[in-house]
């Protein structure tokens, strides 16, 4: 799909809804935009999928050149501290045929398919290598796997190796002691059960990661 594609199949939404008495606020028209935006490259036909398979299996920002993958990075950074998706916020851009600034390549030469190729994953890998980045903070919804190191004793090599589950960040919180802040959160996995990890950014960022 097309940016003006996409504007005119959300217009069409936008209004029916409102014809029918339940008109959608920002914030949902943000969910919703999050959610075309995230369908994209579900929807691309398999011809296409399979053509591009072995391309995809790797990090879309290994095919930036340095200086847009620090652009990109950069705007990340921004936008995570104003509590804002990045991505939405290019959509937006794009829907309204707004200029993105330093990020306005990733519409002119890579386009929405590429774009919903990043993931999560793909961003913490340089962000974790750039020591002067800030590494991606969680936000409620987050989709993340946690090593059941959290729980229990684990070995590298041994009878009780570390293994990955599924879960969703439910709650975050900040805690201050005499010397140090530091954030927990809670995650709920996806047989319900709740779990709370402290130190999630310190002692405890070894036992989770962003998933694949």
């Amino acid at each position: 799909m097309t940016p003006d594609e996409i504007e005119a199949a959300l217009k069409v939404a936008f209004t029916e809804c409102e014809a029918a008495l339940s008109p959608l606020t920002d914030q949902q028209k943000q969910i919703l935009l999050q959610v075309v935006a995230e369908s994209l490259t579900r929807e691309l036909p398999l011809a296409s999928q399979n053509g591009d398979e072995e391309r995809n299996t790797g990090n879309p920002l290994d095919e930036l050149t340095p200086q847009q993958r620090q652009d990109l990075l950069q705007f990340v950074k921004e936008q995570e501290k104003q509590e804002y998706p990045w991505k939405i916020k290019l959509l937006n851009d794009w829907l309204h045929e707004r200029n993105s600034g330093t990020v306005q390549f990733i519409r002119d030469s890579y386009g929405p398919q590429w774009l919903n190729r990043v993931k999560p994953v793909h961003l913490a890998q340089y962000f974790e290598a750039e020591t002067a980045l800030e590494g991606l903070k969680l936000k409620i919804g987050d989709r993340i796997e946690v090593s059941n190191g959290l729980w229990e004793w684990v070995q590298e090599e041994g009878p009780c190796s570390r293994e990955w589950f599924p879960c969703t960040v439910v709650k975050i919180s900040q805690s201050t002691d005499s010397n140090n802040s530091y954030y927990s959160c809670v995650i709920r996995f996806d047989n319900g059960s709740e779990y709370e990890i402290q130190g999630i950014y310190q002692w405890n960022r070894y036992n989770w990661r962003w998933p694949s």
